[in-house]
């Protein structure tokens, strides 16, 4: 037995070193990379698995690590046992058994958001990645993590990063909208039964109305055979469907948009019948996370007639995340969500939104608002430097790191919930270095601080002002994000000119020290030496 593995200390060390082992650190980056790149770029099997097989080979290091930290004396060894079986029989269990899923889901979508766990025997085929597992195990005891510094960065860094990849692995399947049809007199809607559906994906019809959509019911097991692989009743590009009893009545959908177009001449002419205007759109889009590029999922996905044996016709509509809106017999439009599911809340209103329904559109807009307030000192301070002997130099250099900044807080923008650390930790590090060169030249040149209250007061009134704007954007006014962008930058503009108008407090450059020129003290040339 080696000793690092009979001493309490050694024990943590060889879990730390376990999970900064290359193989560990790699599995990190496909889980995170399958998980929220490949998986909605190239869905399949392949990516399905591969999630598995990163994930068993990164959680043993990482449960080894947090036991470690409760249970300081844990030897290397059983430590290592312990969660190598913990992991292998916690993923057996819940890949076999549905409830154990079920309860996995719960669990990871307390911890980070909407999850979803399936159960999958087939799941099972990864397992043997638990032997990679244990061979980095192996591999890390030779070379344990001896020196404080290095144990500190791999606790601070990959800690945290293995478990926010592992807590958001699995991310929730959003239920889309995607299917409308009749069946024996019946409207039967569809939704998705996969996390990331396209054009070509089969829905899976899990809702009958016997009444024309008064109320709604789960199909029998006949009826639900019936239905499987059943495709949609309209096909792209042209979504539209007409009434059998009249002929001439018909309904189409516009790409793009959640708007249904009827017509009583058999398509040679269309007016508007119903629409979820572009500004409601765009609240329900910052409202539903995962909308696509575009709000791509927030769209007419199919429709579907109904005719009435009395007279009249009935239109289901299926709108992707917002979920389906019925048309009555007497013509008028009704949305109703996701009918028969007890998972499924009432539509959201249409016309208002708050900060708690825009996910993390709070912290972006609050960075943003920060980002303007230092961009103001920045300048500020840059325009008090020029006419020192470094002032060309720091303004190229301020400059350079402002555009980094705000790539950084552009690609927060768009970030998932498990690489939002990434560009946070960039844009921080990058607006601390900007303020400090900002407000180093205090030492050097003397500023007054006259000049520093002045800018300080610009930096407070940019913050109020894009605040001001950036709040109303979150509560929906303005609704589009490029309309907030422009009037932030406009309200940026008072405070620069108030920034820049400092500079007059500033006086000339002059060395700190002038020797007297002629020399004070004459110099006789006329001795020797």
């Amino acid at each position: 037995m080696r000793p690092s593995e009979s001493t309490a200390p050694d024990g943590a060390r060889i879990s730390l070193a376990w999970l900064g082992h290359p193989g560990t650190v790699l599995s990190l980056i496909v889980l995170v990379l399958n998980d929220h790149v490949f998986k909605a770029a190239f869905p399949g099997l392949v990516t399905g698995k591969l999630s598995d097989v990163a994930g068993l080979v990164l959680a043993p290091p990482l449960v080894a690590v947090l036991v470690t930290l409760v249970v300081p004396r844990f030897r290397s060894r059983s430590v290592a046992g312990f969660a190598l079986a913990l992991v292998g029989l916690g993923f057996a269990v819940v890949k076999v058994d549905e409830q154990a899923a079920a309860a996995a889901s719960q669990m990871w979508s307390v911890v980070s958001g909407p999850s979803l766990i399936r159960a999958d025997p087939t799941d099972l085929l990864t397992l043997p990645a638990l032997a990679v597992a244990a061979w980095t195990w192996r591999r890390a005891r030779r070379d344990d993590v001896g020196h404080r510094a290095a144990r500190l960065v791999r606790l601070v860094v990959l800690l945290p990063a293995a478990t926010v990849a592992v807590a958001a692995t699995s991310p929730a399947m959003y239920h889309d909208a995607i299917g409308a049809t009749v069946v024996d007199g019946r409207l039967v809607a569809g939704v998705a039964d996969q996390a990331y559906p396209d054009d070509d994906t089969v829905p899976l019809y899990d809702a009958m109305s016997d009444d024309a959509g008064t109320t709604w019911r789960g199909p029998t097991p006949a009826e639900e055979e019936a239905l499987r692989g059943r495709s949609r009743t309209t096909t792209r590009p042209d979504r539209r469907q007409c009434s059998t009893a009249s002929p001439l009545r018909c309904y189409r959908l516009l790409p793009g948009r959640i708007r249904v177009e009827e017509s009583d001449d058999a398509g040679r002419t269309w007016r508007l019948s119903w629409e979820i205007t572009e500004r409601q759109r765009e609240l329900l889009k910052a409202r539903h996370q995962q909308a696509g590029p575009g709000g791509a999922r927030i769209t007419g996905q199919d429709l579907a007639v109904l005719d009435l044996p009395g007279g009249g016709h009935v239109v289901l509509v299926a709108n992707g995340r917002d979920g389906f809106a019925l048309r009555d017999a007497d013509g008028g439009w009704r949305r109703i969500g996701f009918p028969n599911n007890s998972w499924a809340d009432e539509p959201p209103p249409l016309d208002r939104i708050s900060p708690g329904d825009r996910h993390y559109d709070p912290l972006w807009a609050f960075l943003l608002v920060v980002n303007l307030a230092a961009l103001v000192l920045v300048v500020s301070a840059v325009r008090a430097a020029r006419p020192f002997r470094d002032g060309a130099a720091l303004a190229v250099l301020q400059g350079t790191i402002q555009v980094l900044a705000a790539l950084a807080l552009l690609s927060l923008w768009r970030a998932e919930f498990v690489l939002l650390p990434i560009p946070i930790a960039g844009w921080v590090t990058l607006q601390a270095g900007s303020l400090a060169l900002a407000l180093w030249p205090r030492r050097s040149w003397r500023l007054p601080g006259r000049w520093f209250a002045e800018v300080l007061t610009a930096a407070a009134l940019t913050a109020t002002l894009a605040g001001s704007v950036m709040v109303g954007w979150l509560y929906g006014r303005p609704a589009y994000v490029t309309t907030a962008l422009a009037l932030a930058g406009l309200a940026t503009v008072p405070g620069l000119l108030l920034g820049w108008r400092a500079a007059r407090l500033i006086g000339p450059w002059r060395p700190p020290y002038e020797p007297p020129y002629p020399p004070a003290v004459p110099v006789d040339r006329s001795r020797p030496g």
